[in-house]
């Protein structure tokens, strides 16, 4: 939509100065294999769709009424399968809201925000969001596109770490994350762990030992809840309040009672959640050796998805050529990224859908 700046008097100063977080296509293309957005290829457990038809089979009625604000036994169930007390658990609607609330209740001040140069897209947008882009300091990956643990022990406001990293797929190791911690002692540090299920350690089994630190994960990933939107964070119950006095001011029932159940039931069958995650590493590892037969460069990836080149070929004009075959994956035109190509890992026909296109169609 084209709107005039005559138009746009009516907008808040800082809202015309906006540049939006742009989500991955959900284009609605007949034959369609979607690799963009890292959905998981595979359905939630069945506990899960029997949790949410529940909800209305057993009474009706109660849609007319507010979900629990404090969603408590999500919270329960969240820290039954995390090992931790209920008070080290907030709940948000999907992992981004749980995000926008730690910048708020965190990073607000005047010491500088580090971040990798190369990580989640919505950090940049948040930090101008929260008037922070003149405080934002960027640290480089190195060459291997891995993090510099050394660049955060410096004077700041705050970390903020993807990990696994997003796009670049590529894990930090916990003895790193601590290095990081124990750097900061007076500042927040925040691991996002939105794909550490796929082969990656959790920092959760660190929040006792540091009050500085914020975990945040979602289940829109390994959970296959991307529908529902829910997310949470694990920290010491000090920081837990402050993200519960930011929520209880900006929206005090956020997830519904769709979501509680469904997530509920998903946290409580973790033979599942297992079983499809194995899946998906299996999987990831037999398309990773695929691509490098003909000759793609695939950094080393402990998430649902790969991060890919093709040094023999433009990355942005291989995804145009994929995307004419239905085939869609996300390529990023930025610096030092722009000739890679962000992966889903879907099935094993999914997977070989895109490897046969790629050795028979267009890499002929």
């Amino acid at each position: 939509m084209n709107i005039s700046s005559e138009q746009m008097r009516f907008w808040s100063p800082d809202v015309r100065e906006l540049e939006p977080y742009t989500p991955g296509e959900q284009p609605k293309i007949q034959n369609l294999l979607k690799l963009n957005t890292n959905e998981n290829p595979y359905p939630p457990s069945p506990k899960v769709v029997a949790a949410v038809q529940a909800v209305l089979e057993n009474n009706a009625d109660v849609l007319r009424l507010y979900p629990d604000p404090d969603a408590s036994a999500l919270k329960q169930a969240i820290a039954k399968q995390q090992n931790v007390a209920v008070e080290h658990v907030f709940v948000g609607n999907g992992s981004d809201e749980v995000l926008a609330h730690i910048f708020k209740a965190f990073f607000v001040q005047d010491k500088p925000i580090l971040y990798p140069d190369i990580t989640y897209s919505f950090y940049p947008v948040y930090s101008q969001f929260f008037g922070l882009s003149a405080k934002t300091k960027i640290l480089p990956l190195n060459d291997d596109f891995e993090i510099v643990v050394e660049d955060y022990k410096q004077p700041n406001g705050g970390i903020i770490i993807t990990n696994p990293n997003a796009p670049t797929s590529i894990a930090l190791g916990l003895s790193a994350i601590e290095e990081v911690l124990q750097a900061n002692p007076n500042s927040v540090v925040v691991i996002d762990e939105a794909y550490v299920d796929f082969g990656a350690e959790s920092a959760v089994s660190l929040v006792e030992k540091y009050e500085n630190l914020v975990v945040c994960q979602t289940t829109s990933k390994s959970r296959s809840l991307a529908g529902l939107r829910v997310g949470f964070a694990i920290a010491q119950p000090h920081l837990i309040a402050a993200l519960e006095a930011v929520k209880n001011s900006f929206n005090s029932y956020p997830i519904d009672r769709f979501a509680i159940a469904a997530a509920v039931a998903s946290f409580e069958d973790q033979a599942y959640f297992e079983e499809q995650n194995q899946k998906v590493i299996a999987s990831r590892e037999k398309l990773v050796a695929q691509l490098a037969d003909i000759g793609f460069k695939v950094l080393p990836s402990s998430a649902n998805f790969i991060f890919a080149s093709l040094p023999s070929k433009d990355a942005g004009e291989l995804a145009a050529e994929l995307r004419e075959r239905g085939i869609i994956v996300r390529y990023f035109n930025k610096p030092r990224i722009n000739q890679f190509l962000r992966i889903t890992i879907g099935t094993d026909e999914q997977n070989q859908r895109l490897v046969d296109t790629l050795k028979n169609d267009i890499l002929l």
